[in-house]
């Protein structure tokens, strides 16, 4: 026979306060573990949606990042007669010749310095990211020494607003405009006149090119004609898109590390306490178990009983701690992206596969938690149990 679920939820709510205890245990934990996961998977996401899937970036072969890269005007000048770029809105080839520079300011909260990414960009840049707007002035006009500003710079940095000047380079660089990039990482950086750039910092070559492909079909014969060319074999064109989720490896794998670490320490709290919870519940129930025995109930029912207890209590502490890790999602953070060593604004994202990542830690918590109570009451002896002892 099968012990009644009644019963089960009854002995849970006959023991309130220390039920509550262990839920709340659980939650935390879950809490701690969820937002973890959703810290890399914003910051994954964050990085992924930068690059556009139509979008083509090449930087020098081994090229880790932009900022280590380098094309020079020989060869970007091949790429705007390749036969696979796009045409823009004026005839020219949809394509843009960039750099990519570090640069430092003063944080608002804490007053410290932090790195910052300015991106040199050329005249079809904007076109080229479709899902950045400017919300705030205007786009900056190429030839002179202004620029526009993403909007966690701005409301992160010192002097990064509308209408302040920058000073690097040896020269003074006028906010025009800010713009929002959808929450992608370009809103973490300052763009302005890729030539521009390269005068002030004597570099004379760019960081990196970046294209619309006529049709996203013809990346593979893209990349098949680079490498054949002895002109450009020294360059590697990779997806935008795969390009910025390389980006994100780094810095997410170490989110998870250390946020796991972390979290099983503070798992093992939450176990032993349910492992306490559901061992004084087989100690004040003993009788109850000899009772179930002497009525025919078996060995593994009463296992099963007090194992679904422990689950039970495991699968709501799990829900509330996914409920408090949803309210994450309104709060963005800043870190340094490790792969190119600047400032990066990312929110925490919340996802089915997070949910269900979030679930299965606390339904494990709730089997190793309640296994070891649940066999002791399984192993009670009826007539032992009976007289309370």
């Amino acid at each position: 026979m099968k012990i009644p679920f009644a019963y089960i939820w009854r002995s849970l709510w006959a023991r309130r306060l220390t039920t509550g205890l262990t839920v709340g245990g659980v939650a935390l934990v879950v809490f701690v573990f969820a937002g973890v996961l959703m810290l890399a998977q914003g910051l994954e996401a964050t990085l992924v949606d930068t690059g556009a899937a139509d979008n083509v970036i090449v930087l020098r072969r081994s090229a880790a990042s932009e900022l280590v890269s380098q094309i020079d005007r020989g060869t970007a000048e091949l790429l705007e007669t390749a036969p696979e770029v796009a045409p823009a809105a004026d005839g020219r080839p949809l394509l843009s010749r960039e750099i990519d520079l570090i640069i430092n300011l003063n944080k608002k909260s804490t007053n410290s310095m932090g790195n910052v990414t300015v991106r040199g960009t050329s005249p079809h840049g904007l076109e080229l990211r479709s899902g950045v707007r400017i919300t705030q002035g205007q786009m900056f006009r190429f030839g002179t020494h202004e620029m526009v500003v993403g909007k966690n710079i701005a409301a992160r940095f010192q002097g990064a607003e509308l209408g302040s000047t920058v000073s690097f380079g040896g020269g003074q660089w006028t906010i025009v405009g800010v713009f929002d990039a959808g929450g992608t990482g370009f809103d973490s950086e300052l763009w302005a006149d890729a030539d521009q750039v390269m005068q002030a910092f004597d570099r004379p070559v760019y960081s990196s090119v970046t294209f619309r492909l006529k049709d996203p079909a013809q990346f593979d014969a893209l990349t098949t004609r680079l490498n054949n060319d002895p002109r450009t074999q020294y360059i590697e064109a990779k997806r935008e898109r795969d390009f910025y989720r390389e980006q994100s490896q780094g810095l997410a794998t170490f989110i998870r590390i250390l946020g796991l670490v972390v979290t099983i320490i503070f798992s093992f709290g939450a176990m032993i306490g349910a492992m306490i919870t559901m061992y004084a519940a087989v100690a004040n129930r003993v009788v109850e178990v000899g009772t179930l025995r002497a009525l025919g109930f078996r060995r593994r029912s009463v296992l099963a009983a007090f194992l679904v207890e422990a689950m039970l209590l495991a699968l709501v502490g799990g829900a509330l701690g996914v409920v408090l890790a949803s309210f994450l999602s309104f709060t963005r953070v800043s870190t340094l992206n490790f792969a190119n060593f600047s400032e990066l604004g990312f929110g925490f994202a919340l996802s089915v596969g997070v949910i269900i990542s979030a679930f299965f830690f606390a339904m494990v918590m709730g089997i190793i938690g309640g296994f070891l109570p649940a066999v002791r009451a399984a192993r009670l002896n009826i007539v032992n149990a009976l007289r309370g002892s």
